[in-house]
């Protein structure tokens, strides 16, 4: 070495060494520039890159200073290998990203990689619960109860069907992400909106960190909560999740830690659509409610916890040139167990309230008032106020095997098996605990078997099939089977996606459904099985961003609410019917996104639906300053044709099927501006642009709840990778 390079090698160690704002996203996308150049894909571990010591990112390239230089071997500290991400469960394209996310498959040694929200697409869509397809219907305050529109979206699990509605909020085992990064990634967001008195507001925080690249830690923190815009309304919503993950190269384990609480007032919706739609009140607090003076609430809180763990048996011998088990035959055997536990408690006192236009009269051709209205018409235990307190929890243990016949990318990618054990306690109080001071407490035990196979042919056809059965026990004879199949064709290598799939279900009803005693409501049915038969097919070009999709649904026996929100089940078959597309067009910077839901029952009582839904996105796009500053300004907006919506009862946390009123043909609009600058989201809102305006002045999605009225959000986000 002469000495000029000596210097310059000297020179460059020193800068390396006090210039630590070089951000590790521009070494990360260096070092994987260079590793690509030598033919490489790995992120960690051996990379291929001159002087880059298994991933640690210190050496540099062309450093000879200790060669020939009469240095001890023994005085240079030797730096602990570090073992790079050789997870089954990650390709080459995942692991190139530099942080991603995952859930896990409740029953079977699966992942589904999800990406990350940190991109400015959705970013104004800030209710969780209208991302998906045309959204859900809801009471009206951010954390109350919502229900998906398109049914075929409704979770039909029977466990613990109180808090069914909170399903947009809630963390639970199919949702609790997980994740991997070569950086530690943090986000926080907050939103506000309306008057300190009325504030809605949204918090949310996750950090992400890697103790080594198989082996990582998350804790996600989210609160919604809402003072309440309507009188009695206020409503705190909190979902913690702590999670572990390590997926190394034959043993994996994921474990979380789960909380959820919902505390809400329960206004019980207003006297009469006539107090939003013809009358103008000076603040949203003066809108007569049912239960304001009834004092109705409810409390809801869930402590849960899964660990799930796999381990590796390969059947072909394992070189050092195997990066992972993902090419070879191996077996893969598995332990899930889960704990999980809900309560609910329900308190009012008897009122009652007044319905200024609660009748027509006919001679005077005016409205007169009705007075004493009750909206309960029981009280079984009490009758001066109510405290139903009920509870239900779960302990699952699953044993589980997974054959790897030849790869996991193979024609036959993998074969699952297992067995499953469900210990239920269901807990609630019944007349004669009132006078003995206990509590009602009901143990079934349920088993299962279940199974699984799937594959692809390289990149043209994916399918999978799977089965679950009950052979005895409480849900003794439960069925569900599924099977899908996506085909894929490529023009230019623009992708062409087709998927079909099928499901047959024969579930029972949940026990809740079957048994309950409490001040308001009690009944012991039993009901037979429901069925269902289920297919759909969906059509996407994700290029030019089409997507259209059908569904065919026939269910039999099907348990619902009806009018005095007493369970009943329908003897016989309801079919619907459901048609949905997207297509978003965009002409430079202007963005015209839609999406519709077309439903069609064959028995509205028993099932109704909107036979229209949509909602309509027009923004412009651009950038402010290129690389540092994008923004969008536009409108959405949200529509449904009028029906008889299910309304909505507090005492039972369902939605019911009412007859009075039609909900709809109101468009629900908002005016946003959002931005991204570097790292951070911003969002202005102008929410319930229209109130006012023009529509219906009806602004339900549930009957008897009102929206939110017009008002200002602000709301950020910032996400950091170090």
């Amino acid at each position: 070495m002469n000495r000029l390079q000596r210097i310059l090698s000297v020179v460059a160690f020193v800068v390396a060494s006090l210039l630590p704002a070089v951000s590790h996203a521009q070494l990360d996308a260096a070092a994987l520039a260079r590793a690509q150049r030598e033919g490489q894909t790995t992120p960690y571990g051996n990379t291929g890159i001159p002087g880059m010591d298994n991933g640690m990112g210190m050496g540099m390239e062309g450093d000879e200073s200790m060669e020939g230089e009469g240095v001890d071997s023994t005085d240079v500290k030797k730096k602990r290998e570090r073992k790079p991400l050789e997870s089954y469960y990650f390709n080459d394209t995942v692991r190139a990203l530099r942080n991603w996310k995952w859930t896990i498959d409740s029953h079977y040694n699966r992942v589904n990689i999800a990406p990350l929200d940190t991109t400015l697409a959705d970013w104004r869509i800030d209710y969780v619960f209208y991302r998906n397809g045309v959204g859900d219907m809801s009471l009206g305050g951010l954390g109350q109860s919502t229900q998906p529109v398109n049914w075929f979206n409704r979770r039909q699990s029977p466990d613990f069907t109180f808090a069914r509605s909170y399903d947009a909020y809630t963390a639970r085992i199919d949702n609790v992400p997980f994740y991997n990064g070569k950086t530690p990634l943090t986000n926080m967001m907050y939103l506000e909106s309306g008057q300190k008195r009325y504030r809605e507001e949204h918090f949310e925080l996750v950090h992400s960190q890697n103790i080594t690249p198989s082996t990582s830690a998350n804790v996600s923190y989210k609160a919604r909560s809402t003072r309440g815009l309507y009188d009695w309304q206020s409503t705190k919503n909190h979902a913690l999740s702590v999670g572990v993950a390590h997926t190394g190269k034959r043993y994996s384990v994921h474990a979380a830690y789960m909380h959820n609480m919902v505390d809400t007032r329960e206004n019980g919706g207003v006297v009469g659509e006539w107090a939003v739609a013809d009358t103008t009140f000076e603040m949203p607090s003066g809108v007569p409610m049912r239960l304001a003076n009834a004092q109705a609430h409810n409390h809801y809180r869930n402590h849960a916890f899964f660990i799930k763990q796999a381990y590796a048996i390969p059947l072909e011998h394992v070189t050092e040139y195997d990066f992972s088990l993902a090419d070879l035959s191996a077996v893969y055997f598995g332990h899930q167990f889960e704990y999980n536990t809900w309560s609910k408690v329900y308190t009012d006192k008897y009122a009652t309230y007044t319905n200024e236009r609660g009748h027509y009269n006919e001679e005077t051709q005016k409205w007169e008032p009705v007075r004493d209205l009750e909206y309960y018409d029981h009280w079984y235990i009490d009758p001066e106020a109510t405290r139903d307190s009920i509870s239900e929890r779960i302990i699952s243990n699953k044993l589980f095997v997974q054959v790897q016949p030849w790869d996991r990318d193979g024609v036959v990618s993998t074969i699952d098996g297992g067995v499953g054990l469900d210990l239920h306690t269901y807990s609630y109080l019944r007349l004669d605990d009132y006078i003995k001071g206990g509590m009602t407490r009901d143990k079934r035990t349920s088993w299962y078997v279940y199974g699984a196979t799937g594959g692809k042919i390289k990149r043209y056809a994916d399918w999978g099939a799977d089965v679950k059965y009950y052979p005895s026990g409480y849900r003794g004879g439960d069925l569900y089977i599924n099977a899908d199949i996506t085909l894929r064709a490529f023009i230019r290598e623009h992708p062409l996606i087709l998927t079909g799939r099928f499901r047959q279900e024969l579930r029972s009803p949940g026990y809740w459904q079957e048994n309950l005693f409490s001040n308001h409501y009690a009944w012991f049915n039993s009901f037979d099985k429901e069925s269902e038969t289920r297919f759909e097919v969906n059509f996407s070009v994700p290029d030019i961003a089409l997507e259209v999709g059908a569904w065919q649904g026939v269910i039999g026996d099907m348990i619902y609410y009806d009018t005095n929100s007493q369970v009943k089940q329908h003897t016989g078959v309801v079919s619907l019917t459901s048609l949905y597309a997207r297509k978003d067009f965009r002409i430079a910077g202007l963005h015209l996104d839609h999406r519709a839901l077309v439903q069609i029952t064959s028995d509205e009582r028993v099932l109704p639906v909107p036979t229209l839904s949509a909602f309509l996105s027009y923004y412009y796009e651009f950038w402010v300053k290129r690389d540092v500053l994008r923004v969008q300004i536009g409108l959405d907006g949200r529509f449904n044709t009028a029906y008889h919506a299910p309304s909505y009862n507090p005492a039972l946390s369902v939605f019911f099927n009412q007859r009075d009123v039609k909900v709809g043909n109101y468009p629900y609009i908002d005016a946003f501006v959002s931005a991204k600058w570097k790292r951070m989201r911003i969002l202005l809102k102008f929410q319930h642009l229209n109130q006012g305006l023009f529509g219906n002045g009806e602004y339900f999605q549930v009957a008897r709840y009102p929206m939110n009225p017009r008002m200002f959000k602000l709301g950020i986000s910032w996400s950091f990778y170090d």
